[in-house]
């Protein structure tokens, strides 16, 4: 039991609330325009976190080899950190969360687009490959993107694009305009909540020679960074609540600006990058609030 426990807390179950926000978004948008189907649903949800547990796996490995997880980290003890879990234990588990993540995005390309769709069925594959792919490659191996300041890149495209946009068509099996400033909101607030994560640990990074972007253009500029593309997301979410305003009810996701606002200050008066873990979750969490509020409220 012991074990277990220590695997699922390897997986980092708080992670994965985020990674389906847009899963979440995009289903509202398929209801609305009379799409959604459970079962692809269902099987988006499940692919969507065996992605991000596969990452979180990934990573674990790839920093803890690496030495990047060390005593100077401030976040929470990874696994292999820690010796709980051998580099090769951890090894074979990325690999058997491979073969479970090409699983489910097989049943849930398959449920979406059987063979009618075959341009779209090629595709998903294709996009399914990438995801896996770029999961891995966050921190693994010597060319590792996430060591190179282009994991903010990787977190809009992913988290933003293709899990809003990516999801609608699975339902509809076409774009539709509606989705594109949600996408870029939910993505830009995730680079938002991962720029938390290389602000926190920006000096044992530094340390360890991972050069995320916070490293890259240091402390000061990583902050107004941050600003920006928080105030972005909000101004973006805004206009899409005046673009397709019908009901004051469609614009409840408002809500979700007020601990926006409130970060904002607090990250610009923050001195100590340590102090800015608490952040993380709140923007983490804010972001699921928004995209489902968002959801809803076109729904009303």
């Amino acid at each position: 039991m012991k074990k277990v426990s220590i695997w699922i807390s390897t997986m980092r179950l708080r992670t994965l609330p985020l990674s389906i926000s847009g899963i979440i978004l995009a289903s509202c948008f398929a209801e609305y325009n009379g799409c959604f189907d459970w079962l692809i649903f269902t099987l988006a949800i499940l692919t969507t976190l065996s992605f991000q547990i596969l990452s979180n796996l990934a990573n674990d490995y790839g920093d803890g080899i690496k030495g990047t997880d060390n005593n100077d980290r401030i976040g929470p003890d990874r696994a292999i950190q820690t010796g709980k879990i051998s580099p090769d234990e951890m090894f074979n588990a990325i690999k058997l969360s491979v073969l479970i993540s090409i699983g489910l995005a097989f049943f849930l390309i398959f449920a979406s687009f059987g063979v009618k769709y075959f341009f779209l069925t090629l595709l998903f594959f294709l996009l399914g490959i990438a995801s896996i792919a770029a999961a891995i490659r966050y921190t693994v191996g010597n060319n590792a993107y996430g060591y190179k300041g282009f994991g903010d890149v990787y977190v809009f495209v992913f988290f933003g694009l293709v899990s809003v946009i990516g999801c609608y068509v699975l339902y509809a099996k076409k774009i539709d305009h509606v989705v594109f400033l949600p996408a870029i909101t939910i993505g830009l607030l995730s680079a938002a909540v991962l720029n938390l994560n290389n602000m926190r640990d920006i000096e044992s990074d530094k340390k360890s020679n991972k050069l995320t972007l916070a490293v890259k253009i240091g402390i000061d500029n990583a902050k107004k960074y941050h600003v920006a593309i928080i105030v972005l997301a909000i101004i973006l979410s805004g206009l899409f609540g005046i673009l397709y305003f019908t009901s004051i009810l469609n614009l409840i996701y408002f809500i979700a600006y007020i601990p926006l606002i409130i970060h904002i200050k607090k990250v610009l008066k923050c001195n100590d990058s340590k102090l800015l873990d608490p952040e993380l979750k709140k923007v983490a969490l804010t972001t699921v609030l928004l995209s489902v509020l968002m959801g809803i409220g076109h729904l009303l």
